[in-house]
């Protein structure tokens, strides 16, 4: 399995997350040459090499009308609401503020971009315009960028989207994202660290702070890690085949850094929560409805087993695997479901098997089937809808059904 990690222990910001995984590309000369062919208004891409405590890496430039940007600008010091704005424009300066919808506009009628991506690029953004609504008390509809921080943003979300789609991980996992401390200065004044559009797209992400004083992560670098990350956690058991060093703009006691690493997993875990209770008063029909239910809230599987219970009772054992994300979910559906007062939870390893899902051409037609690799296994699994019609078509048996395809292959 192809993983992408992104270890984020100096936080991230767009254009270190550019940088980085700009260096796991074949080419990179060739790909700066693209991005600056695509047509994002006044924007040039800049590819240079620093060193930052002794290591080399990559720091990306993006001009806007030949004029360098710093990121921080787009987000905290140029990010307003709308009566911010007109106020901006009459005592500040007479530039023009972008609103969500000019930046779909320039996304989808100006950029020469896979659907796939635009549709990235447009969800990092909403990201941020919802966090700086939330941060800010206005609508997202009110919620407007200003010029130059809104070419520097789509320059660098476009940039990483790209990427990302052309490296097509199989899984993205990130680090827990190291913030900062202390307090960063913006229009509106002096706020803390993580600043609060920030915070808010982090929810849910594993994220501290420490010693270093100033903003490590920027309101681009979280939204671009939200969106794409599979998971969060340590470097998963891999072999590298590239390594990435993204460079930050300023320099502090550690390699100011985003590092990327590509690999190969030929094996893969994951942890699961087993979620379990007894019951002794449930008919087997409303066993069955429970467990439908459970499948539909996105249960990986569901299961029961019968037991014996106290006092010689018989009863059943209801055991549902989930994702870890799913857990609060999966107990609301155990209760609302079961008639049980309690549930119990157990976290597991799970060891599985890559799978995918392939359409194959066939004299009967199309079928589908599932494919399962790794620890040195290949499966396959005809769906069988797609058995049972060429069996009842043909008057075959499953089997028969299952050998005649066989045999095409």
């Amino acid at each position: 399995m192809k993983i992408l990690y992104l270890d984020c222990g100096m936080g991230a910001a767009g254009d270190m997350l550019t940088a980085a995984l700009l260096e796991l590309l074949p080419d990179p000369d060739g790909f700066v040459e693209r991005l600056n062919g695509l047509g994002i208004p006044g924007v040039q891409f800049v590819k240079e090499k620093t060193v930052k405590c002794g290591i080399t890496g990559t720091h990306m430039h993006v001009l806007i009308h030949g004029e360098e940007e710093g990121e921080s600008t787009h987000t905290h010091e140029h990010t307003h609401s709308h009566d911010h704005a007109e106020h901006s424009h009459h005592h500040d300066h007479a530039h023009h503020h972008s609103s969500m919808a000019d930046i779909e506009h320039i996304v989808r009628g100006h950029l020469s971009l896979p659907k796939k991506v635009q549709d990235d690029v447009l969800a990092v953004y909403e990201l941020i315009a919802e966090a700086e609504s939330h941060a800010h008390g206005v609508p997202v509809t009110k919620i407007h960028f200003h010029e130059v921080g809104t070419m520097d943003a789509i320059a660098d979300i476009t940039a990483v989207c790209l990427m990302i789609n052309e490296l097509h991980p199989e899984e993205i996992v990130v680090s827990p994202v190291h913030v900062g401390s202390g307090q960063v200065k913006c229009a509106h004044g002096i706020l803390p660290v993580p600043a609060p559009a920030t915070a808010y797209i982090l929810k849910d992400v594993p994220m501290y702070g420490g010693d270093i004083q100033g903003e490590l992560c920027t309101p681009t670098g979280a939204a671009l890690i939200k969106h794409f990350a599979s998971r969060f956690g340590p470097m998963p058991v891999m072999k590298t085949e590239a390594i990435g060093y993204g460079m930050g703009q300023k320099d502090f006691g550690a390699a100011n850094c985003v590092r990327a690493f590509l690999g190969e997993s030929r094996d893969r875990t994951d942890m699961v929560s087993e979620l379990s209770c007894n019951v002794d008063d449930m008919t087997a029909e409303e066993i069955g409805f429970a467990m439908e239910r459970l499948f539909e809230g996105g249960a990986l599987e569901v299961y029961t087993v019968p037991i014996g219970m106290k006092k010689s009772r018989p009863g059943t054992l209801i055991r549902v695997m989930c994702r870890e994300d799913d857990r609060e979910a999966m107990i609301t559906l155990l209760f609302q479901y079961t008639s049980t007062i309690g549930v119990r939870e157990a976290l597991t390893r799970r060891y599985v098997l890559d799978r995918r899902n392939e359409t194959i051409d066939t004299p009967y037609g199309e079928v589908h089937r599932k494919v399962s690799t790794g620890y040195g296994v290949c499966r396959r699994k005809y769906e069988y809808e797609d058995l049972a019609r060429i069996a009842r078509k043909e008057g075959f048996s499953l089997e028969d059904a299952k050998q005649r395809l066989e045999e095409c292959q």
